[in-house]
């Protein structure tokens, strides 16, 4: 398959010369795939030499996990438009889960954070820069510093653990997810029984 060049010219603004040359991977990986994309085909895309690419992304994985970060904040900008539209927290702790886990998976890239099969490359993109833990944490914190403040989560709950936990959760959602219907009851079951527990505060508490 042919690769084509596109001509572009880079902005002058550093930000802006990162965005188009990240746009351009994700047509390339989008349509070569991840694994069989390389810098060159990004550099193709986006208009420029390889040389280029490097001078504003230090490696491929560094690439990989800008675009990482880049369309998880778009998935989390619905998510939250989502979430805020659910009338209780246990509702948007359900809901919002599968809601991001079903439409994370179908995206190439989100998905290298959040599914089994690319435990070993989401390991080396950003299991050591705590990357996966700061967008969980950068997506699910308002919600439950929000819930912490309405008195619908118990007071002790450190938010930082429960998003990693909430993390934990989603690599669950996803192999579910890719074997039955989103809609399917058993899940939200499964979240309501055994994940929303954890969070709600006790009887004796409420009480008070």
């Amino acid at each position: 398959m042919a690769r084509r060049k596109t001509g572009n010219v880079l902005s002058g603004n550093l930000d802006e010369a990162r965005e188009q040359i990240m746009v351009a991977a994700e047509t390339v990986f989008t349509r070569f795939g991840v694994a069989k994309t390389t810098m060159d085909d990004i550099g193709r895309e986006a208009g420029v030499s390889r040389p280029t690419v490097y001078r504003y992304f230090g490696d491929r994985d560094t690439l990989i996990s800008a675009i990482i970060e880049r369309r998880s904040r778009m998935l989390f900008a619905k998510a939250r438009e989502f979430l805020f539209l659910q009338p209780t927290f246990a509702d948007q702790l359900v809901e919002g889960l599968i809601f991001l886990v079903d439409r994370g998976r179908s995206d190439p890239l989100i998905r290298i954070l959040v599914s089994p099969e690319h435990m070993q490359m989401a390991e080396r993109l950003v299991g050591s820069s705590g990357l996966a833990a700061r967008l969980t944490a950068e997506m699910w914190g308002p919600v439950l510093e929000r819930a912490l403040e309405n008195g619908d989560i118990r007071t002790d709950v450190d938010i930082q653990k429960m998003s990693e936990w909430i993390a934990l959760v989603q690599f669950i959602l996803v192999g579910r997810l890719d074997f039955d219907n989103p809609d399917d009851p058993a899940h939200r079951e499964m979240l309501r029984n055994f994940v929303l527990p954890g969070l709600e505060p006790s009887v004796a508490t409420v009480g008070r």
